[in-house]
């Protein structure tokens, strides 16, 4: 890993107010312009930044400050970190013990079976097997198919169901949505064909008018035979 300053700006910002370095230095050193760093001398830019002494930080000693004062053509050198933290490294294959190997094919069975929707790399990292272990199992040409049985991979103990969840989630990103179930909402072509409210009650209203009109005709019928 390179050894790199720790926040340029606010190491300028330091040396810029308690040192007589040149302007040139301090940009060389803190990988900037000379230009800018004759800003934050100006005030005219880093306002509000905290100077970061590089001395405590260790990235800096005073004899090399002193000797780079002294020396306006001399590049201030980075000193040597006391501690090296070691460089990550780049995630391989997912390790599986060799007591649960012999179930990474029920395992696989069992996603294949459940999650068409993964992928072979995706079920790779679950369970940390092949492709070609995969291919043979979804071909059942796996030399033994007809003993596989669909066994959970997080009941195994091959992937947590967390890791499980996140790969179906991002397998099924730009997919389609199933069909609800169930009761839904009416499309608005639909809705808006129907009778407001208002014509309904009217509707109704109009209903009653005609059924008391009828009732009434009907009672002044027998009334008349009688006379």
């Amino acid at each position: 890993m390179a050894n790199q300053l720790l926040m340029p700006k606010a190491t300028a910002v330091w040396l810029v107010d308690n040192t007589a370095l040149t302007f040139e230095q301090i940009a060389q050193f803190c990988n900037l312009h000379p230009l800018e760093v004759r800003a934050i001398a100006d005030g005219e830019a880093a306002q509000g930044i905290k100077g970061l002494d590089p001395i405590m930080n260790g990235q800096l000693t005073r004899d090399e400050i002193a000797v780079a004062e002294a020396d306006p053509e001399r590049k201030l050198k980075l000193s040597e970190p006391k501690v090296r933290v070691p460089e990550s490294k780049r995630k391989g294959p997912r390790y599986t013990p060799l007591s649960k190997r012999q179930d990474r094919p029920n395992a696989i069975l069992w996603l294949v079976r459940n999650h068409p929707e993964l992928k072979d790399a995706q079920i790779s990292r679950l369970v940390g097997t092949t492709k070609s272990t995969i291919e043979q199992i979804r071909e059942r040409t796996h030399w033994n198919s007809a003993n596989l049985q669909p066994l959970d991979p997080v009941t195994l103990g091959l992937c947590s169901q967390i890791d499980l969840d996140l790969e179906v989630q991002r397998a099924s990103r730009g997919q389609p949505q199933p069909a609800p179930v169930g009761d839904t909402l009416l499309p608005a072509s639909v809705t808006e064909k129907l009778p407001a409210a208002d014509e309904k009650k009217e509707d109704r209203e109009l209903d009653a008018d005609a059924v008391f009109a009828k009732l009434s005709s009907l009672k002044k019928a027998p009334d008349a035979d009688e006379e």
